[in-house]
């Protein structure tokens, strides 16, 4: 036997006995590791588990109740909500990324990291629609007036203004002769127009002025009703009554059918004169009273253009031209006049002007108002309102008169009257403002004037005689 062969086969075998030997070893220190670990966490939770139940519990923290109005509308469990084992925040001991102990199950308790708001939150607010404002106008649309005579007798002045407070209108008209309150430049007599105004005031009427008839020493071809030869003297004249009478006259009418040359001088009518003196009168009068309203002149409603009228449609165009082609500055109201001739107030212009008979023009009816309102619209006055300062019919039965063609009887007058006042308050709201009809009768009138045959009441004194047309208007809803 070889000696040298034995002595390696030894050696190799010791060699295997002692690796075995190590990893034995080995084998047996991650046991005893293993064991440590689970004594210690025992140890821990036991301990844990002592300290606890001989310490005095951590009472939960429960937030004070706040008013119902400043609790917040947060979800459950609030953000600032933390999660805790036994009244403490849970911090689990971690060893080679494993938990010492298996995970309990939690009950969620309030826990705030920020105080408690006490104050409500700001809301976002909801939006809110955005529509174009309506216009506002001076006044209702429409609103009722009558035009009356107040000047030279009290006791029937004082009847009238009752009579017409009674039947439901709130509007007067009364001229205001410029030659009867101011006879020298700078003197004036308000002994009739104190008494007006006071009058109106005691009964509850608003008070439309219409200002015109110049005094002698104005010019103006006196004493044919005309402009004065200086603007400016009606200017100061104005500024004089609105002062005096300042917040009690609530609107001015200024002139009347300049359209006419018997109401201009006794000269053709121009445009290019009415308007500086209606821009004159407009400023003097917001001067002293700011609040007034200032009406341009009813137009008389005709076609004829020569040397005695001019047609209102036409003039009324040419009246914007010369203002610029805005009225700002000259009037808050345009004044028209609204003849109904033989037709009822709902007849269309076209009808009229296609019937000889009937007129065979479109301002032969109450609906011409329209064709003015149209140029109004077309210089961008939409949103100024129109007043009717005269309108109605007639009953007149004079073959000689100059109205007779367009005669009505006092039942059609009453019953046009109010379907005229129906009509614009269907079709013309908002842009129709007062409606001032024709007339209550002056005393001294008999049959043989004009005016007699337009009025809703008969003249007289002390008996008040109203006839059919006065008895519906006051009839009538408003």
């Amino acid at each position: 036997m070889d000696y040298g062969n034995h002595r390696a086969s030894f050696s190799l075998v010791l060699l295997v006995v002692l690796l075995l030997s190590v990893c034995v070893a080995a084998v047996q220190a991650d046991a005893m590791l293993m064991t440590t670990q689970n004594l210690l966490g025992d140890d821990l939770g036991r301990s844990a588990l002592r300290r606890d139940a001989n310490r005095t519990p951590v009472p939960t923290w429960t937030p004070p109740p706040a008013p119902a109005s400043m609790i917040p509308a947060y979800p459950y469990p609030p953000p600032w909500c933390t999660p805790t084992l036994r009244g403490r925040l849970l911090l689990p001991l971690v060893i080679k990324g494993h938990p010492l102990r298996p995970t309990p199950t939690l009950t969620p308790t309030c826990v705030p990291t920020d105080p408690l708001p006490t104050e409500v939150p700001t809301l976002t607010p909801t939006p809110t629609l955005t529509t174009t404002p309506t216009p506002t106008m001076p006044m209702d649309s429409p609103e009722y007036g009558m035009h009356a005579f107040l000047w030279y007798h009290p006791e029937v002045a004082s009847r009238d203004l009752q009579i017409i407070r009674d039947a439901g209108f709130g509007w007067v008209k009364q001229n205001f002769g410029w030659r009867d309150i101011e006879p020298s430049k700078g003197l004036f007599d308000w002994s009739h127009t104190d008494w007006i105004v006071d009058t109106c005031a005691e009964v509850g009427l608003d008070l439309l002025v219409r200002v015109d008839h110049q005094p002698q020493w104005a010019g103006g071809n006196y004493p044919t009703n005309g402009p004065p030869d200086d603007y400016n003297d009606l200017g100061d004249f104005l500024y004089a009554v609105a002062s005096r009478y300042r917040g009690r006259i609530r609107a001015y009418e200024v002139w009347n059918e300049p359209n006419l040359a018997k109401e201009w001088g006794g000269r053709r009518p121009r445009p290019i004169e009415y308007a500086p003196l209606l821009r004159i009168a407009y400023r003097r009068i917001k001067e002293a009273d700011p609040d007034a309203l200032v009406m341009s002149a009813g137009l008389s409603p005709t076609g004829t253009d020569n040397q005695t009228a001019r047609p209102d449609d036409v003039y009324l165009d040419k009246l914007y031209h010369h203002m610029g082609g805005s009225s700002e500055g000259y009037f808050d109201v345009l004044g028209v006049h609204a003849a109904g001739f033989k037709v009822p107030p709902e007849t269309d212009p076209d009808e009229v002007a296609a019937r000889p008979e009937l007129g065979g023009n479109r301002f032969c009816c109450f609906r011409h108002v329209e064709d003015l309102r149209a140029i109004m619209v077309k210089y961008g006055d939409a949103d100024k309102q129109i007043a009717a300062l005269e309108f109605g019919w007639t009953s007149d039965p004079r073959r000689d008169s100059p109205y007779h063609w367009f005669v009505v009887t006092e039942a059609q007058k009453a019953d046009y009257l109010v379907r005229a006042y129906q009509y614009a308050k269907v079709h013309w709201s908002p842009w129709m403002g007062l409606m001032s009809l024709i007339y209550v009768s002056k005393h001294e009138w008999t049959g043989n004037d004009e005016q007699y045959w337009w009025a809703i009441t008969d003249p007289g004194w002390p008996e008040f005689s109203p006839r059919p047309a006065y008895l519906s208007v006051k009839a009538m809803p408003k």
